[in-house]
């Protein structure tokens, strides 16, 4: 909340300017006067000492600091700490029926991962997309602790940040989930640029889009993500990638297909 306010100009919020401010965004007292409760009870709730805010209340917040649907089911999640987890230990194992799915009838680069980012399987295909990097065991390390992800990732600074946004709704989803804690530590420990991103606050699950990677071998190609919830296994995702039919990147990945050993469309 905090950092959101910060992030939002009097301007924006259909406020009067004013003289420079010593604090950047808008005041504790004009954010509760836009959602219609007390200064002091907005100050409790964002120092985390109103622990019980009712969801009228959060909606009025949400809209006086314009989030949009993303951040606005994370601050929902936030206050519902006791109903947020699902589960507290993720498994390090990749779903049996997800890998027959991965290895036998996705024909393109695919991979299981779990709430930390962590890399749990990946066939061929995907071994072949990630040859580059020198560490394939988890997506935000390969962004942000591979120094050959900076040539790898065409747009490293929109991925990092979809990245962050990412790691950061799962942090909610998955509280208890020591191996979140874990990476989380060792992310900002190592890597200035993660935690720059992070204390940002924002927040985005990351369910499709596209990416430009930068191939040694295939040279630029363009894909097309996809991720998927697996049934047996709620914590894990099934990454899928593909590029559009008769394009340069779908012939890109007939070359990463001789990369992984895979037999050439005739």
């Amino acid at each position: 909340m905090k950092a959101r306010r910060a992030a939002l100009s009097p301007g924006q919020a259909g406020l009067p300017a004013d003289p420079p401010r010593r604090v950047s965004g808008l005041r504790r007292q004009e954010v509760a006067a836009l959602a219609g409760v007390s200064a002091d009870y907005y100050t409790r709730l964002e120092q985390g000492r109103e622990q019980h805010p009712s969801g009228q209340v959060l909606r009025a917040i949400s809209r006086a600091l314009q989030l949009d649907a993303h951040a606005d089911e994370h601050l929902a999640n936030l206050a519902r700490a006791q109903t947020a987890v699902s589960r507290t230990h993720s498994s390090q194992d990749a779903d049996e029926g997800t890998m027959r799915i991965v290895n036998n009838v996705v024909h393109a680069p695919a991979l299981v991962i779990g709430p930390a980012m962590d890399v749990l399987a990946m066939n061929a295909r995907a071994h072949a997309l990630y040859s580059d990097l020198s560490r394939v065991d988890n997506l935000a390390y390969m962004v942000f602790l591979d120094p050959a992800g900076l040539d790898f990732y065409v747009d490293w600074d929109e991925v990092a940040r979809d990245t962050v946004r990412n790691l950061r709704a799962k942090s909610v989803t998955f509280r208890g989930d020591p191996r979140i804690a874990e990476v989380l530590g060792e992310l900002m420990i190592q890597s200035d640029a993660f935690t720059f991103v992070w204390m940002q606050h924002d927040v985005r699950p990351r369910t499709s889009g596209t990416k430009r990677f930068h191939h040694s071998q295939v040279g630029d190609i363009n894909l097309r993500y996809d991720s998927f919830t697996v049934g047996e296994a709620p914590d894990q995702q099934l990454l899928i990638y593909s590029a559009e039919p008769g394009s340069a990147d779908a012939d890109a990945l007939q070359l990463l297909d001789g990369l992984a050993g895979e037999p050439l469309p005739e």
